[in-house]
């Protein structure tokens, strides 16, 4: 074979190299364009590897998600962080994958006698589906604030807490109550019934805390409810950054209306900084702003995430 010859195999390789990898021709369709047959086509492909004219790697999402994990616990003075792969940065799919996460994390670590204390919403409840019986001793399960709403909207409270409740095998303790009052009076008022008592008292006893983030979007879950008006509405977008149990803080993590915090029924912020696990599961472009927030606030020393948003958050 002349070196012509070499050299007019090593152009017609790297041009059928050029359209299957470059162009996504099928090899069919370079056969034809360049007048060649199918099965020389694939040869021309193979030579065109083994001598080095293409080069592959492949871009394993995977091999980082321990060091992004390791950077968000140094960052933010984590405990622990689970970052878990999504194909596509996108909130619904982030969702699913972000809840599979966290019902393996908590799979690993509820343990016998746990109380685990839990919110409810979208987030939630997918994590809740996701949950995989475990067979421990004593573990409680109660909601961290009011599970009641009187709209139409669905708020998934009582299915989450029944769901978390199956997986450990146990019984689920309700906070029969909306999450937020028309007054300060009324709230109080309720508060003082010996059952609810005991609900939030054991909600402040709870040693694991499990919780998302809402958000201070137009189409956030609390505002749909219609706990609040517009003006109010207009000041948390304005002001607010997100919530965690519908209590609304700013981007420092502080809350940004004493009045709202007052009417809200459930655990106070400042209570989940003291959990031996406070589990905030979160992820999605729409959160990032919210997420920041509590990690600012300190009110989670575990994180369930997603690159993405691990990403995202270690950016800025």
């Amino acid at each position: 074979m002349t070196d012509k010859t070499d050299l007019d195999k090593q152009r017609l390789s790297i041009e059928a190299a050029r359209l299957y990898y470059l162009s996504d021709y099928s090899q069919q369709d370079i056969a034809a364009r360049l007048g060649l047959s199918r099965p020389t086509v694939s040869r021309l492909l193979q030579y065109a590897k083994e001598n080095g004219f293409v080069r592959i790697s492949i871009a394993d999402p995977l091999e980082d998600l321990d060091a992004l994990s390791g950077e968000l616990v140094r960052r933010f003075g984590l405990q622990s962080a689970r970052v878990c792969y999504s194909p596509r940065n996108d909130y619904q799919e982030i969702r699913g994958r972000v809840a599979a996460e966290a019902a393996d994390y908590l799979d690993e670590a509820v343990q016998d006698g746990d109380i685990i204390g839990i919110t409810w919403g979208t987030t939630m409840h997918a994590l809740a589906r996701r949950l995989r019986h475990k067979p421990v001793r004593g573990v409680e399960v109660v909601q961290l604030k009011g599970g009641v709403s009187h709209s139409q909207v669905p708020t998934y409270a009582a299915e989450t807490a029944a769901l978390f409740a199956e997986a450990f095998g146990t019984i689920a303790r309700y906070l029969p109550l909306p999450v937020i009052f028309d007054s300060v009076e009324l709230k109080r008022m309720v508060e003082e019934d010996r059952h609810i008592q005991r609900i939030i008292e054991l909600g402040r006893q709870a040693n694991v805390a499990v919780f998302t983030v809402g958000t201070v979007e137009e189409d956030a879950l609390l505002f749909r409810l219609g706990y609040f008006d517009d003006k109010q509405r207009k000041m948390l977008r304005d002001v607010g950054a997100g919530d965690i149990s519908s209590r609304f803080f700013d981007s420092e993590g502080r809350i940004c209306s004493e009045e709202i915090d007052a009417r809200t029924v459930g655990i106070d912020l400042h209570e989940l900084r003291r959990k031996e696990k406070s589990v905030l599961v979160a992820g999605g472009p729409r959160k990032i702003r919210a997420i920041r927030a509590a990690l600012a606030g300190r009110y989670a020393n575990i994180l369930v995430t997603d690159q993405f948003t691990a990403l995202a958050l270690l950016n800025e």
